[in-house]
């Protein structure tokens, strides 16, 4: 996990899916306690990204399509834990994944590629 600048807080990120028949206003209700629900497990919103209504691969619990937000969040290791048991409780969550969030390009290391042939053979001076 990549720690940030912020002590002991990592960053997440959190994909969200309701209902496609939840309104504008209900939606926005349901986020708003999502994201008490991070500050309450010592974390803190950095971005909600509303992705829209998408249609599913195939029809899950009679619904075909969901509304998705992406909710970009820094905390505390043990928050993952305690948000998947809450969100686990809300009835009105359909799915979600929380996921360590990747860092950006430049900040990357890159893949260094074993060669067996090079490795098994001497090094030429």
């Amino acid at each position: 996990m990549k720690k940030t600048k912020r002590s002991n807080l990592n960053d997440y990120e959190c994909l969200l899916i309701l209902d496609a028949s939840v309104s504008e206003d209900a939606e926005k209700v349901i986020l708003d306690r999502v994201a008490k629900d991070i500050q309450g497990a010592g974390g803190k919103v950095d971005e909600v990204q509303k992705l829209g209504q998408r249609p599913f691969a195939r029809v899950l619990k009679n619904r075909s399509a969901g509304n998705y937000t992406n909710i970009v969040f820094h905390a505390p290791a043990k928050a993952v834990a305690e948000l998947d048991a809450k969100f686990h409780l809300d009835t009105e969550l359909f799915r979600w994944l929380i996921i360590d969030k990747p860092a950006p390009p430049e900040q990357r290391k890159p893949r260094v590629k074993k060669d067996k042939e090079a490795a098994a053979a001497p090094a030429r001076a």
